[in-house]
């Protein structure tokens, strides 16, 4: 069996078109349940701000320990990479650059030179591998 064919003309021809306006839906569906929270009793916006305040806690929380442990991780994998062979970091190039944004940092802070973190960029030179290691593991320990 066949379908049969559409005729088409070229008078009169009209098209109907629908449109969707999810966002429109949405925010109807939002305004049925809450309202306007300002004049609803007290125990309703406490119970509306707790929820509401737990929930994005919650998201943002499981968001930021997967986030974390990807950047550590790849941290760790990439100082690793770097150790074995397989890709070269350019260590002055990134040592230069932070100096100059640390001595600029600092001196707007303090109106000072540098000197704590003198301190902790060169045992961060001295000692790349445990300090790139340390920030990674640092990262996952948030993580978890």
């Amino acid at each position: 069996m066949s379908l049969p064919a559409a005729k088409s003309s070229k008078e009169g021809t009209s098209k109907e078109v629908c449109t969707l306006d999810v966002s429109k839906e949405a925010k109807s569906y939002l305004e049925k349940i809450l309202g306007d929270v300002s004049k609803t009793s007290a125990t309703k916006q406490i119970v509306i701000g707790t929820t509401s305040g737990w929930m994005t806690g919650f998201l943002t929380m499981k968001v930021g320990k997967v986030a974390a442990f990807a950047v550590g991780g790849g941290i760790i994998i990439l100082q690793i990479a770097a150790h074995q062979g397989y890709i070269k970091v350019n260590w002055d190039k990134i040592q230069r650059k932070a100096e100059k944004l640390t001595d600029k940092v600092e001196e707007k802070v303090t109106g000072e030179g540098p000197r704590f973190l003198d301190k902790v960029g060169k045992w961060w030179r001295n000692n790349s591998y445990v300090a790139t290691s340390f920030l990674g593991g640092f990262i996952i320990g948030l993580a978890s």
